[in-house]
This record gives structure tokens, sequence and C-alpha cells, in this order.
């Protein structure tokens, strides 16, 4: 899942502080109460409005050492005035979020800043305390034990034999993942077998982890996305008696009010068609992705009996009517997906992208959605993926452009980035109906072929550690 991207600017004019702090948009309301008033001056011999300003403009990349110049200073770089002064001035910026997981299934999270190119290490996921579960029917949940929205095939087998049972064990597994409004979500997954409806939320302005409102319904393996500054919840698993049961329902978060609220649960009109009544009881539907596209939500489906998957499609949410219908055919059929059970894609200035890695062992291949068409058609040039575990890689968009982060051959995690110009090249559709028309290239070839356009902005070392998921946020 990817979100709509904005460019920060960072060449503000520091000349312009004297008639910028005049401006009502970055001026404090002073009351007694306030951390302004029990402080001393930010700088001395200035008044705290423009001070703001200039803590303002400095890059966040920075503000870890900025804390440690005074108390107040601490304060200011951790106040939501800073943060709504940097939206008002334009200086916020746009840092990739990336969650690993490392041996012993320990989560972990990096923050990539673009401008600076550099990392930044997040602080830990909190512990989760839950009430021991019965441990019944453990076999049909150790099959789910995946990080993140990846679904590895050899482990749901070794699940079904009973020899994994990380999921007694680890807080988080199947959560997933969201960001809206300058923050990350956690949100339901599995421990001690049992199904969470808890949220947590990080907020990049305290460095800090904290809980907030529950889901109506407790799940795990669920998709996000957001529109129109909400987080939506569709799909997912939870556990009943019976075992793991799918989930059609959906919900809507706002992070303004913290309120979470229902909406109408996704059909799944396909499902209903099937020919006879032992196959309905077989193969059980399930949501594979989601992504917010020209001001709706689109949700890939597909029909599952472990270890096997069906596509069927998909269903859209249109927030104006409140109601799901079918996916166009095309953009059902052709959505690329990553492995059993997950498809990815992200919004790049308007245009849907997806990853489809059949195509070689070792490399991939950019598809685009043509919603005039009806179709899934390819963007020349391979991306490399040497990365063989169960996460080979992530889509995000950013800066305006499309990046896909991987693995390469020393373990390193590297981003590499995709730089499309108006450059017209015929490519293949993935419809047969459909009609051959001009695509954008990527220029500049880096990554061995001429035909490869793609060049890597951000490398570290990623070890054996897995790739669960990426997010954007614009702080």
């Amino acid at each position: 899942m990817g979100g709509i991207l904005s460019r920060s600017n960072h060449n503000s004019n520091v000349g312009d502080l004297i008639e910028g702090s005049q401006s009502a948009s970055c001026k404090r309301q002073r009351t007694s109460d306030s951390f302004w008033e029990h402080s001393p001056r930010l700088i001395p011999s200035l008044p705290d409005e423009i001070s703001i300003q200039i803590l303002a403009r400095l890059p966040r990349i920075h503000h870890l050492n900025a804390k440690l110049v005074s108390p107040s200073w601490k304060g200011a770089i951790m106040s939501p005035e800073l943060y709504r002064c940097r939206k008002k001035l334009g200086t916020t910026e746009v840092w990739l979020y990336l969650l690993t997981k490392t041996e012993g299934d320990k989560f972990l999270w990096y923050a990539f800043d673009p401008i600076s190119v550099r990392w930044q290490k997040l602080p830990p996921m909190p512990a989760i305390a839950v009430n021991d579960e019965p441990k019944s029917g453990l076999s049909g949940i150790r099959a789910w034990n995946m990080a993140g929205s990846s679904i590895r095939i050899a482990d749901a087998i070794r699940g079904w034999l009973g020899r994994r049972n990380a999921l007694d064990q680890v807080p988080f597994c199947g959560c997933a993942i969201g960001a809206v409004d300058g923050c990350l979500y956690a949100l339901g997954g599995f421990f001690r077998a049992a199904a969470m409806r808890s949220v947590w939320r990080y907020d990049p302005i305290v460095n800090a982890w904290n809980e907030v409102s529950p889901m109506s319904t407790a799940r795990a393996y669920c998709k996000t996305g957001v529109l129109n500054g909400k987080l939506y919840v569709v799909g997912g698993v939870t556990r009943d008696r019976g075992g793991l049961t799918p989930l059609q329902s959906a919900e809507v978060f706002n992070p303004h009010t913290g309120i979470w609220s229902e909406i109408p649960s996704m059909p799944f009109s396909k499902a209903q068609m099937l020919p006879t009544a032992f196959l309905a009881d077989l193969l059980k539907p399930i949501a594979t992705g989601m992504t917010s596209y020209r001001g709706k939500l689109y949700v890939p489906q597909s029909l599952y009996c472990w270890p096997f998957f069906v596509d069927v499609g998909g269903e859209v949410y249109d927030p104006e009517t409140n109601a799901w219908i079918d996916m166009p055919l095309g953009m059902g059929d052709g959505w690329p997906a990553r492995q059993a059970g997950t498809k990815l894609s992200v919004t790049v200035e308007g245009e849907l992208y997806a990853l489809d890695p059949s195509s070689t062992l070792d490399s991939a291949r950019i598809k685009v959605y043509d919603h005039q068409d009806d179709t899934w058609k390819v963007i020349e040039g391979d991306i490399p993926i040497n990365d063989n575990s169960e996460s080979p890689y992530l889509l995000a968009g950013f800066l305006g452009k499309l990046h896909v982060i991987t693995k390469d051959a020393n373990h390193n995690i590297m981003v590499m980035q995709a730089d499309r110009q108006n450059h017209s090249a015929p490519s293949p559709s993935t419809s047969a109906n459909s009609s051959q028309k001009n695509l954008h290239e990527v220029p500049e070839p880096v990554l061995g072929s001429e035909a490869n356009m793609w060049r890597v902005v951000a490398l570290r070392s990623g070890g054996t550690a897995e790739l669960v998921s990426c997010q954007i946020l614009d702080v």
C-alpha cells in the first residue's frame, strides 16, 4: 500500500522570519498554564514566535541533537505547535519508514531521510500483555504465522505439522501496518493464539509508541488503506472455536477524533457464485490487498484452501455512496501477486503500480494500470530481486517517484528509485482484448542492461532481516 505524495520545501528564506512571525498561522496563543510561560526563551534576545520559526526550518535529521541543547529546546522540538508551523511554512519532510523482522521474530523499525541519505532506528514496538487463551486448535493458527502482509507457504505447511509455535510468543504476529496524519499504526495481529483488537500508534513528534482506540473487531492479517485522511481496515481473519474464520467486515478510523466506525462488509459476490456447496465450504474468501486510487478503495480478493489460492477479482468501496461494487474485470484478473495471498501496489502521482515477480527467478517487472483500457501494462526495465525470503520486495512512492525496496546479493537492504519521464515506448498488455498504447519509460539505466532504468538511492546492512512493510510520513 502507498500514499499520495508531496514534495518538501527545504529552501525557505530565513530572511522572511520577521515578516512571517507576524502571520497568524504560526503565532502562539499564550495561556497561563502553557509550556512557554514557564520556560526560558528558546533563543536569547529573540521572541519565541521567531525562535519557533527558526526551529521549524531545522531538518528533522538534526532533531535528536537539538533536543540536547536545553530543556526548552527539547520541549519545543516535541511540541505539536512546531509541526503545525512546519506545515504552514512548507518545511515538512517526507521520510521512508521500513519495518523488518530479524532472527527470533523480532520487529525493528528504521526511518530513512532521502535528503541527508541517512537512517535512524525507531524505538521498539511495545510489549503486549494478553490474558492466556486456550491453546487448542493451534495447528490452523500456526499456518498463519507470518509477519506483516506476507505469506510463506513453507511456514504454513510446517504449521500444519505443528513445528512452529511463534504465534504463542511473538506479539504483533500478523499485524497490519498503516500510516495516516503523520503517524504509523500497528493494528491487530495474533498473540498467544488470540486475535487482537489493539491498535498502537507511533508519533514521530515525540518519537514514541502509544496505544489508541481499539478496532471494533479482533483481526489479524487485515489490509489497510488511507482515503480522505482516514485509515480503513478490511478483512483478515479471527479465531473462534472452529479455528480460523475469514472476515468480510470493514471499519474506518478517524485520527482526529480517535473513533472507529463500521462500514458495510465486503459482499465477496464472486464467492457466492461457486457451483456446489462443497466448494463453497472448502474455499474461503479473503482480501489479498488494498489501495486507494481515484478516490476509492480497491480490494483484490482470493478464494483459499491452504496452501492453494484462486484469484477472483475484487471489489471497490466508494465512500460517497458507502457501498461496494465489483472491481473492473481487467483490473482484478491482471493484478500481479507477490506471493499467495498478497497483492502489493502503490499510487504515485495518480497512477497505480504493482510489481510482477513471475518473469524470472532473479528479476521482476513493474506494471501500471490503465483505467481507460482496464488493463495492466508492463514498464520497460527489469528489477533485480535477489532475496529469497518470504518478503522479497516492498513498494513505496515518495517525492513523486516510484521506489522498490529489496535486498541485494550481499544481503544489503537497498532502495531503488525510478525516474519516469515522458518517454514513449510500446509495452505489452496483460489482457488480450486491450490495444497497444505508448507508456512512459524510466530514464538513466543504472543496474546492468540498457533496458534497466533503476538507480539505488539508499543502502544499509540487512543481514538475515526480512522485509515486512514500508510506509511514508510527511512531517
